[in-house]
Order: C-alpha cells, then structure tokens, then sequence
C-alpha cells in the first residue's frame, strides 16, 4: 500500500508542476500577444478586442 500511495503522491506532484509550468506559458504567451500590433494581429487573425480578451483572461482560464 505504501507504494502504491507514494506512487499516487508523486503523479499528483508531477501533475501539479506540468500544470504550474503550463500556466507560466500561457502568461508568456499573453504577454506576448499584448506586445503585437494591430498589423500583426491581423496576420494572425484576431483584433485588438480578442487579443485583449484572451490577455485579459485569468493565468489559471486555460484552454485544454
């Protein structure tokens, strides 16, 4: 039992940080994405408003 339980804390562990980093990507993106201008937005299909939208978003609102 005593593995087994380890073995569980340690995924959850594992899971916890892969979520954590993922979360620090996705505030990366962000950040990136309120740097581009309209001309850039555009090339990438979205306007300012959506682009504000999704910047705007809370770091832990991701998309999976």
């Amino acid at each position: 039992m005593l593995t087994v339980s380890t073995r569980r804390t340690h995924a959850n562990a594992t899971a916890r940080r892969a979520s954590l980093a993922d979360m620090f990507a996705v505030y990366r993106e962000r950040r990136a994405l309120s740097r581009l201008d309209d001309r850039a937005l555009s090339d990438i299909g979205l306007t300012r408003e959506e682009a504000e939208f999704e910047v705007n978003r809370p770091i832990w609102d991701v998309a999976r």
